[in-house]
């Protein structure tokens, strides 16, 4: 699948600029084994998070880490490539977010961010909502986790009060 490369930078991107069906590919982190415990010790403290003898007997069979920590790095993949630092306003919410297989201490993981569909809001012309498939992969290429939301962008050139798209 060919990625698409954005023609603004984050600091002059709207609404316009995110075609439905484009896929980016946006970078990637790694969660090392010191950050994996950290983040459970604070946020979930799970024993297979946390402990190498608790997480062996575990059916994961190992150290694994926490699916929000994998969120919020994938998060800040996102924040830092894809959404627009002038025209972002947040998010309604997330539809789906699946943890599809376990992610290890010191895997090179993935970002890469598709919009399934984009449009303009009805009630308020100066918007666009643009749902997206969030995808985190694996080095072997298979997802680790996917999430699919939605984005409230602002437009370039909205609408006069009263017109829809």
């Amino acid at each position: 699948m060919p990625f698409a490369s954005f023609t603004t930078p984050a600091s002059d991107r709207y609404f316009e600029d995110y075609p439905p069906g484009a896929t980016w590919r946006l970078g990637e982190f790694t969660l090392s084994e010191e950050e994996i415990i950290d983040f459970a010790s604070r946020f979930d403290p799970q024993a297979f998070h946390l402990d190498h003898t608790a997480a062996a007997r575990s059916h994961f069979g190992g150290l694994v880490a926490s699916g929000w920590h994998t969120a919020s790095a994938m998060m800040r993949v996102v924040v830092d490539h894809f959404i627009s630092s002038v025209a972002g306003m947040g998010s309604p919410g997330v539809d789906e977010l699946r943890w599809l297989k376990p992610v290890r201490p010191g895997e090179c993981l993935t970002v890469q961010v598709t919009v399934e569909k984009a449009r303009r809001s009805a009630s308020k012309p100066d918007r666009g909502l643009i749902h997206t498939l969030m995808e985190v992969t694996g080095p072997d290429g298979a997802p680790r986790m996917t999430v699919r939301s939605v984005g409230m962008v602002a437009c370039r050139h909205p609408l006069p009060a009263g017109e829809h798209a």
